[in-house]
């Protein structure tokens, strides 16, 4: 399915308090401005670092909150210099559809086009310019586990 009519529903309980992510990129300028164009990002504080570069941003997607910087001495890296990544972004948005279109002009790769999951979203997986997997869903039923469970083992999407 190509089209889909948005259904406004309540993110899951669940989801509204999770763990906030930390990012590390090798521009956070760019990225910044990035996520601003591609995901609709506002960005809410910025900490520039004494020799250039940002040391710390805070930006909003939807409701979620994330926070990213320039890769810096210490433990943390960019998937970019790692050649991949173990963490996928989470973020519930209105309309996964537009969002996948605006992000896909602004230079995100699809992973995986928006489509109904068998668990109730419908999804996107994008990958950003800076090699951070980003799966956004629009929330479209509450499902019980028992209907979860059923759809699974039919193997529906």
């Amino acid at each position: 399915m190509t089209t889909h009519e948005t259904v406004q529903t309540v993110i899951p309980e669940r989801y509204r308090s999770a763990v906030v992510a930390h990012i590390m990129v090798s521009d956070a300028a760019r990225a910044l401005s990035f996520y601003e164009q591609a995901f609709g990002a506002v960005e809410e504080f910025r900490l520039g670092h004494p020799d250039g570069g940002v040391l710390h941003a805070e930006i909003r997607i939807g409701g979620a909150v994330l926070m990213l910087g320039d890769v810096s001495e210490g433990p943390f890296t960019a998937p970019s210099e790692l050649g991949g990544t173990s963490v996928a972004l989470h973020v519930f948005v209105p309309d996964v559809d537009a969002l996948a279109r605006t992000a896909v002009a602004a230079g995100a790769e699809v992973v995986q086009a928006p489509e109904d999951q068998f668990h109730g979203d419908r999804t996107a997986i994008l990958r950003d310019p800076f090699g951070h997997l980003w799966v956004f869903l629009t929330h479209l039923e509450d499902l019980p586990e028992g209907e979860l469970e059923r759809r699974l083992a039919e193997g529906a999407r």
